[in-house]
């Protein structure tokens, strides 16, 4: 991993923003490149031809490969969606769900992977081999003063973006244990195209450089949803309150996830809001803004309005929006929003929206749990993240972690115990394992059993591999004993 840490505090629970390249990533689209995925191939950054034409040399000097290579290709043609624009984005959801190379073991079972990944999991055996024949971990490694240059290029924009919208929402990115943000670039892919994730309490944006655009626009736009997202999850009563809106849309042309879920549209409400206040500069025409309010609302996105207005006033005073949140919402006047969108003429299509979420339902009670933990309710988050386990969906090793971490705010270090121990069991998530690995040697050693806690920090660094947080604290735990606060955490 070639990271950049764009935020690092001191704190260990803050949430780490980065810029990486990806060896998974990398080589699932070398694969699919290799199958004849060309889309913008000569818009690209001029690394992607250089990879393709060193993996075809490989084939081309190996019957054993080129066998490989014809059945994973096979594969690859007869998967082809019937729109050809999903195609690669089924691809990256497939590689941000899969371990590092040789063995890209799958982090979920495959019927919790998201609809697009799971439609194509069938390739990962073949791309297994496809890695080891095609030495494309060596092709990798050629490339890797090119690979690293990559994230250079987006450092300084990127660090500027987030500052600036910090600034303007007067909220620092502080969050809660192990939430990242993070930004993957990787040539092998249509520049055109962004693709943007939230898997749990993680946030991905997958870009593919090339000589002209950043697609700044598309990482902000995601950046919003991990600094807003939380919030909504905050407050399921004002979100229930809402929901009379939700009749008034079912016309409307965006996503059906946003008509059925009120926490989903009064974020992305909100972000476009934000997106328009912000548009341009400050010589931009008032009239440029408004037409983004306007096209916004069309799509279906009908508080857009309300909250453009609303964060008018919000400049104008020294309150962060985190503060500030629970007012804002409070003060749509339902009555008045339902009448204000039977107003509206809709249009006929809407733009689709960049982020995909994973199992929403479930995700969303996690998130809950999380937040509820986070503000100090703990059996709020224990009674979540214990229906999450009771359902046995895809996200047992989270709940499991939850509640982990729950016993540990209690003071129950058996109870933590034996929960990190059950995460290890079913969690195949680096965060997840790296930091249960972290928590058990830290019980170990709060009880004098030095073996058995330096055993778990030497865990936690092979599993938590490419997360600088879970390194820093498992190195912090070789060094010397664990030695709790003077205040819980």
């Amino acid at each position: 991993m070639l990271g950049l840490l764009l935020q690092v505090c001191s704190a260990e629970n803050t949430p780490k923003v980065v810029l990486d390249t990806n060896e998974t990533l990398f080589s699932v689209l070398a694969a699919i490149n290799a199958c004849g995925y060309d889309q913008e191939l000569e818009a690209s950054d001029p690394l992607r031809a250089q990879i393709r034409s060193d993996v075809a040399k490989a084939i081309e000097g190996s019957d054993d490969l080129k066998e490989v290579a014809q059945n994973m290709c096979r594969y690859y043609q007869e998967h082809l969606p019937q729109d050809l624009s999903r195609n690669l984005t089924q691809y990256v959801s497939l590689a941000l769900y899969l371990g590092p190379p040789p063995s890209f073991v799958p982090k979920v079972k495959d019927a919790d992977l998201p609809p697009d990944a799971r439609a194509v999991a069938g390739i990962v055996p073949m791309v297994q081999a496809f890695y080891e024949k095609a030495g494309l971990h060596a092709i990798w490694e050629s490339h890797h003063a090119a690979y690293s240059a990559l994230p250079d290029r987006y450092h300084e924009p990127v660090s500027k973006m987030l500052f600036d919208t910090e600034i303007y929402l007067k909220l620092p990115s502080a969050g809660y244990l192990g939430h990242l943000f993070t930004v993957y670039i990787d040539p092998m892919g249509a520049p055109s195209q962004v693709n943007a994730r939230n898997y749990g309490a993680d946030y991905y944006v997958v870009i593919f450089p090339s000589t002209s655009s950043l697609k700044m626009d598309q990482i902000r736009h995601t950046y919003l949803h991990y600094l807003l997202d939380p919030m909504a999850l905050k407050y399921p009563g004002e979100m229930k309150r809402l929901e009379p809106l939700l009749e008034t849309v079912k016309t409307a042309p965006m996503e059906e996830t946003f008509k059925e879920d009120m926490s989903l549209l009064v974020t992305e409400c909100m972000i476009r809001a934000v997106e328009a206040r912000t548009l341009g500069s400050s010589k931009t025409p008032e009239e440029e803004r408004q037409k983004a309010v306007d096209d916004s609302v069309a799509q279906g996105f009908i508080l857009t309005r309300y909250f453009y207005d609303t964060f008018l006033q919000f400049e104008k005073g020294p309150v962060g929006l985190r503060t500030a949140y629970i007012e804002m919402v409070q003060a749509i006047d339902v009555r008045k929003e339902i009448k204000r969108a039977s107003e509206v003429q809709f249009a006929s299509n809407a733009a689709p929206e960049l982020l995909h979420l994973s199992s929403p339902s479930e995700v969303k009670v996690l998130q809950d749990a999380e937040n509820r933990l986070s503000t100090g309710d703990i059996e709020s988050a224990q009674k979540l993240a214990q229906q999450v386990l009771d359902e046995g969906g895809g996200k047992s090793g989270q709940a499991l972690f939850i509640l982990a971490q729950a016993a540990t705010m209690n003071r129950d270090i058996e109870g933590a115990r034996t929960y990190f121990l059950r995460t290890l069991e079913v969690a195949h998530e680096p965060k997840l394992l790296g930091w249960s690995h972290i928590y058990l040697g830290r019980i170990f050693d709060l009880q004098a059993n030095r073996d058995a806690a330096l055993d778990h920090y030497r865990a936690a660094l092979s599993a938590g591999s490419g997360l600088p947080e879970i390194k820093a604290a498992a190195e912090r735990g070789l060094e010397q004993p664990y030695e709790p606060p003077s205040h819980p955490q």
